[in-house]
């Protein structure tokens, strides 16, 4: 039995999961930029609803990026400092992977999209749960090309997915302003993905028998406005 507490901080709605054999437990917050105050909380309601301790942990898991620079620190944080308190693994896992994860079943591409701001986001294109592309930072049009260069059913999932659509709306391109009538949205796109970090970093866990990843802190796709 692995029993992981999963803590997704990287988009403005704070999740948090457990996962303890089959079963889960889950907890999610549209909570803004409030997430260094509710995500202990949200993880104590968890363990408490579970009838677990911290104790009972075995790993501990965290999005490691892309994602709001401020949340994947918070959340990175958080998780570090609960594996070595404990003594137990971290495992960092992509927030576009777990975006997507949900829809591996999906008969087409599946696209993940979380505002970067500056009129850009974070975007990878997946297929049968398996990143087809490299994780981009780019504007919706090169995002909107790169999906265009695919004859394939699309879904676009994450919590700025109909923001990215208007931007592709308001391309010059009119082969983009046509591309959102084959896009089919997520009806939960905004949704925390606590749940899917579970069980991707179950499935980690179960590869790498039991080690998690050593890293220094989140990985970024560009650096943040305070180090340019």
């Amino acid at each position: 039995m692995t029993t992981i507490l999963a803590l997704d901080t990287a988009t403005t709605i704070l999740s948090a999961a457990l996962v303890s054999g089959d079963r889960y437990w889950y907890r999610e917050t549209d909570s803004g930029l409030g997430h260094s105050e509710l995500l202990m909380g949200l993880a104590d309601s968890l363990l408490k609803g579970a009838g677990l301790e911290a104790g009972d942990l075995e790993a501990v898991a965290c999005m490691k990026g892309p994602g709001s620079f401020t949340g994947l620190r918070i959340g990175f944080s958080a998780a570090k400092g609960i594996a070595l308190a404990l003594d137990i693994p971290l495992i960092a896992c992509s927030t576009l992977d777990c975006l997507a994860y949900p829809w591996s079943p999906w008969p087409g591409l599946v696209i993940p999209v979380i505002d970067a701001k500056k009129e850009r986001f974070f975007s990878a294109l997946y297929r049968g749960g398996r990143r087809i592309s490299a994780e981009m930072d780019a504007g919706a049009g090169v995002i909107g090309e790169s999906i265009l260069s695919y004859d394939e059913l699309a879904l676009l999932t994450g919590p700025e997915a109909p923001l990215f659509l208007n931007r592709l709306n308001q391309a010059e391109n009119g082969a983009l302003t046509r591309l959102p009538a084959r896009i089919h949205l997520d009806p939960l796109y905004r949704k925390g993905r606590a749940r899917e970090l579970a069980a991707v970093a179950k499935e980690t866990v179960i590869m790498n028998n039991g080690k998690g990843e050593v890293l220094s802190g989140p990985e970024y796709l560009r650096k943040s406005d305070a180090e340019r």
